[in-house]
Protein backbone atom coordinates (compact mmCIF):
# COMPACT_ATOMS: atom_id res chain seq x y z
CA UNK A 1 0.00 0.00 0.00
CA UNK A 2 3.34 2.04 -0.22
CA UNK A 3 4.11 4.59 -4.10
CA UNK A 4 6.25 1.60 -5.40
CA UNK A 5 8.22 1.94 -8.48
CA UNK A 6 8.46 -1.48 -9.91
CA UNK A 7 10.49 -3.77 -7.69
CA UNK A 8 12.77 -1.20 -6.27
CA UNK A 9 10.50 -0.49 -3.15
CA UNK A 10 9.48 3.64 -1.46
CA UNK A 11 10.46 6.75 -3.05
CA UNK A 12 12.59 8.46 -1.10
CA UNK A 13 13.00 11.72 -2.44
CA UNK A 14 11.93 15.04 -1.37
CA UNK A 15 9.38 16.90 -3.90
CA UNK A 16 10.59 20.50 -3.17
CA UNK A 17 8.13 22.24 -5.96
CA UNK A 18 5.55 23.44 -3.49
CA UNK A 19 8.10 24.41 -1.02
CA UNK A 20 9.92 26.70 -4.08
CA UNK A 21 6.30 27.99 -4.77
CA UNK A 22 4.99 29.12 -0.84
CA UNK A 23 8.55 30.99 -0.71
CA UNK A 24 7.93 32.62 -4.07
CA UNK A 25 4.62 33.90 -3.43
CA UNK A 26 5.97 35.15 0.47
CA UNK A 27 8.45 37.02 -1.40
CA UNK A 28 6.30 38.77 -3.53
CA UNK A 29 4.26 39.66 -0.66
CA UNK A 30 6.62 41.44 1.29
CA UNK A 31 8.20 43.12 -1.86
CA UNK A 32 4.71 44.61 -1.91
CA UNK A 33 4.44 45.52 1.38
CA UNK A 34 7.89 46.05 2.62
CA UNK A 35 7.41 50.11 1.26
CA UNK A 36 4.31 50.63 2.74
CA UNK A 37 5.70 49.79 6.62
CA UNK A 38 7.70 53.01 6.29
CA UNK A 39 5.47 55.45 7.48
CA UNK A 40 6.32 58.05 9.65
CA UNK A 41 4.01 60.21 12.44
CA UNK A 42 2.21 63.13 10.75
CA UNK A 43 3.92 65.91 11.79
CA UNK A 44 4.31 69.15 9.68
CA UNK A 45 8.13 70.01 10.37
CA UNK A 46 9.21 73.79 10.44
CA UNK A 47 11.40 75.33 7.31
CA UNK A 48 14.99 76.31 8.20
CA UNK A 49 18.39 77.32 5.61
CA UNK A 50 20.53 74.99 6.92
CA UNK A 51 19.64 71.36 7.62
CA UNK A 52 22.24 68.15 8.12
CA UNK A 53 21.20 64.92 7.57
CA UNK A 54 20.29 61.99 10.10
CA UNK A 55 23.28 60.38 10.98
CA UNK A 56 23.41 56.56 10.53
CA UNK A 57 25.65 55.20 12.51
CA UNK A 58 24.84 54.50 16.11
CA UNK A 59 21.12 54.28 17.78
CA UNK A 60 19.17 57.33 18.21
CA UNK A 61 15.93 57.51 19.33
CA UNK A 62 13.35 60.19 18.14
CA UNK A 63 11.02 62.43 20.03
CA UNK A 64 7.92 63.90 19.01
CA UNK A 65 5.46 66.53 19.95
CA UNK A 66 2.42 66.40 17.68
CA UNK A 67 0.10 69.50 17.58
CA UNK A 68 -2.69 68.08 20.09
CA UNK A 69 0.19 68.30 22.62
CA UNK A 70 0.76 64.17 22.36
CA UNK A 71 4.45 62.97 22.94
CA UNK A 72 5.84 60.15 21.07
CA UNK A 73 8.70 58.30 22.17
CA UNK A 74 9.34 56.41 18.72
CA UNK A 75 5.91 56.07 18.09
CA UNK A 76 4.73 55.15 21.96
CA UNK A 77 2.68 57.43 23.67
CA UNK A 78 4.64 59.06 26.70
CA UNK A 79 2.76 60.41 29.35
CA UNK A 80 4.31 63.85 30.35
CA UNK A 81 5.39 62.88 33.95
CA UNK A 82 6.73 59.70 32.72
CA UNK A 83 8.88 61.50 30.20
CA UNK A 84 12.54 62.12 32.25
CA UNK A 85 12.47 58.73 33.72
CA UNK A 86 11.80 56.75 30.09
CA UNK A 87 14.41 58.95 28.43
CA UNK A 88 16.89 58.58 31.36
CA UNK A 89 16.61 54.55 30.87
CA UNK A 90 15.88 54.49 27.03
CA UNK A 91 18.77 57.74 25.89
CA UNK A 92 20.97 57.91 28.88
CA UNK A 93 22.09 54.67 30.05
CA UNK A 94 22.20 52.96 27.00
CA UNK A 95 24.54 56.10 24.85
CA UNK A 96 21.43 56.69 22.23
CA UNK A 97 21.22 59.81 20.76
CA UNK A 98 17.59 61.88 21.04
CA UNK A 99 16.35 64.09 18.49
CA UNK A 100 12.95 66.05 19.09
CA UNK A 101 10.93 66.99 16.76
CA UNK A 102 7.74 68.58 16.68
CA UNK A 103 4.99 70.26 14.69
CA UNK A 104 4.97 73.40 13.93
CA UNK A 105 1.74 73.97 15.79
CA UNK A 106 2.98 73.28 18.63
CA UNK A 107 3.10 76.21 21.40
CA UNK A 108 6.46 77.58 22.04
CA UNK A 109 5.76 76.95 25.71
CA UNK A 110 5.42 72.80 25.19
CA UNK A 111 8.71 72.01 23.15
CA UNK A 112 10.21 74.41 26.19
CA UNK A 113 8.94 72.29 28.61
CA UNK A 114 9.75 69.09 27.09
CA UNK A 115 13.37 70.44 25.98
CA UNK A 116 13.73 70.87 29.87
CA UNK A 117 12.41 67.75 30.94
CA UNK A 118 15.01 65.80 28.56
CA UNK A 119 17.60 68.16 30.09
CA UNK A 120 16.24 67.21 33.47
CA UNK A 121 17.10 63.14 32.49
CA UNK A 122 20.77 64.06 31.94
CA UNK A 123 20.61 64.44 28.35
CA UNK A 124 22.82 67.01 27.24
CA UNK A 125 23.15 66.85 23.49
CA UNK A 126 19.62 66.75 21.91
CA UNK A 127 19.30 66.83 18.00
CA UNK A 128 16.38 68.68 16.80
CA UNK A 129 14.71 67.35 13.59
CA UNK A 130 13.70 70.68 10.39
CA UNK A 131 13.04 69.85 7.25
CA UNK A 132 14.99 72.30 4.20
CA UNK A 133 13.31 75.80 3.68
CA UNK A 134 10.96 75.31 0.19
CA UNK A 135 10.20 71.69 0.61
CA UNK A 136 6.96 70.35 1.12
CA UNK A 137 6.70 67.92 4.14
CA UNK A 138 5.74 64.45 3.72
CA UNK A 139 5.89 61.67 5.83
CA UNK A 140 8.92 60.03 4.48
CA UNK A 141 10.63 63.04 5.46
CA UNK A 142 9.96 63.76 8.54
CA UNK A 143 13.16 62.39 9.84
CA UNK A 144 15.11 62.89 7.19
CA UNK A 145 17.12 65.86 8.64
CA UNK A 146 18.21 67.20 11.70
CA UNK A 147 20.27 70.38 12.86
CA UNK A 148 21.86 70.20 16.36
CA UNK A 149 22.12 72.88 19.25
Amino acid sequence: MGAHVGKKGFVSEINVTPFVDVMLVLLIIFMVTAPMMDQGLDVDLPETKQVDALPSEGEHLTLTVRKDGSILLEGYTVPLEELESRLAILVKEKGRSLFLQADTAVPYGVVVDVMGRIKAAGIDNLGVLALPAGDAPSPAQTGASASSR
